[in-house]
């Protein structure tokens, strides 16, 4: 049978290439709900093409006009973040690809493992916000959540076949993003256009970003720790420039497993849709003699400090991980307007983690208020700065 997919973020850089794998894989795949922020025109595009049972516009003012356009479609039609939060627990649903941006995901995530979906993960402020909770409410429910991150895939491949081994250790790999090899004297000049040139991914812009400012390697670090149930001493930052290396893992005898091919997320996508089985694919092949040589570095966290600033969230733990995505979210949309420095981003966040207040052992509304409260204040520091 097809698995029916609800895809959460389908006008997104994922949520488009997840639909390019449906429409490659027919028997194997069926679009069962669409949902999008803002981009109407493409979610309309994207319905009038997949025919699913049902599409959500979180903006309720684009409500009318999505309606109207579908109007001569059996699609239902919904608007809202309610609806968003309460669409994924439909019946006709087998799997939930989550691919919204940021904080909003949680809810929709978590709504959907409360209604026994498995989860194609690829909105890793999930499990950057509240990695205890999820984890905790997925095992309640007997819910596998599958990463699509290519990292965190290239971690759960190396894994296949091994759960009576232990870890001892793993390798995230990091591009280095378009400011690799950057002085601190450099980084003071940067453009916001600049840091939207990613040299080997093309993906979203608050992405884009945080792989310029390599908080988002951050957070990967944070997701990895939930995914695999490792401590941050068993998480590991490698720059790979070539990106042909995915992440790595290191086993107590000592020996490694990598995950390699060409820089393209639709086959992680594909992989978390159909584990445990590979479908066959037409994805470009990777060529040794193109790549004819594979480089390693240190990352420099001294000049990115927004990596240094996600261990020590993760250290930190309780809801510091949630102050840390609060505040990183509100300082990308400031440097996208142009109203900050690029390096003035770790500095207004790790003023938000030393002025919010801490709680150890939070529980969801706890996440929820701090997520809150920590915008207020990112946002207030901004202020006094311009």
């Amino acid at each position: 049978m097809k698995k029916r997919i609800a895809i959460l973020g389908s006008t997104g850089s994922i949520g488009t290439q997840a639909l390019e794998v449906i429409e490659q894989n027919p028997d194997h795949f069926s679009v069962e709900v669409l949902t999008a922020n803002n981009n109407i025109d493409l979610l309309i595009q994207q319905a009038r093409k997949f025919k699913p049972n049902a599409v959500v516009i979180a903006n309720e003012c684009r409500y009318h006009s999505l309606q109207e356009a579908l109007q001569n479609e059996d699609i239902k039609v919904y608007a809202g973040k309610d609806a968003l939060d309460q669409i994924v627990a439909m019946d006709s649903i087998d799997m939930v690809l989550t691919a919204m941006v940021g904080y909003s995901g949680l809810l929709p995530t978590l709504n959907a493992i409360r209604a026994g979906k498995h989860i194609a993960l690829a909105n890793k402020e999930t499990l950057v916000v509240a990695g205890e909770i999820v984890n905790r409410e997925a095992i309640q429910n007997k819910v596998n959540i599958y990463p699509v991150d290519s990292e965190h895939s290239a971690i759960f491949q190396c894994l296949a076949g091994e759960h009576m081994n232990e870890i001892e250790k793993i390798y995230l790999t990091a591009s280095g993003g378009p400011f690799r090899g950057f002085s601190l004297e450099q980084l003071q000049h940067v453009t916001t256009a600049d840091a939207l040139k990613h040299p080997n991914w093309d993906m979203g812009a608050k992405i884009t970003i945080d792989s310029a400012s390599m908080m988002n390697k951050g957070f990967e670090v944070i997701e990895a720790k939930w995914l695999f149930d490792l401590k941050p001493e068993q998480i590991d930052v490698v720059i790979h420039p070539q990106s042909i290396v995915h992440s790595l893992v290191q086993f107590r005898d000592g020996s490694m497993k990598a995950q390699m091919g060409l820089p393209d997320m639709k086959l992680p996508i594909q992989y978390a849709m159909n584990f445990p089985k590979r479908l066959p694919s037409d994805f470009e092949r990777f060529n040794f003699m193109d790549y004819p040589t594979l480089s390693f570095e240190q990352p420099d966290t001294k000049i990115f400090r927004n990596l240094a600033l996600a261990f020590e969230a993760l250290d930190q733990a309780g809801n510091m991980p949630c102050i840390l995505n609060a505040a990183n979210e509100i300082v990308v949309q400031a440097f996208l307007r142009e109203k900050i420095r690029f390096v003035e981003m770790p500095d207004i966040i790790e003023e938000s983690m030393q002025k919010m207040t801490f709680i150890k052992n939070p529980d969801l509304n706890d996440y929820i208020q701090t997520d809150k409260e920590t915008r207020l204040l990112t946002t207030s520091i901004i202020k006094k700065r311009s």
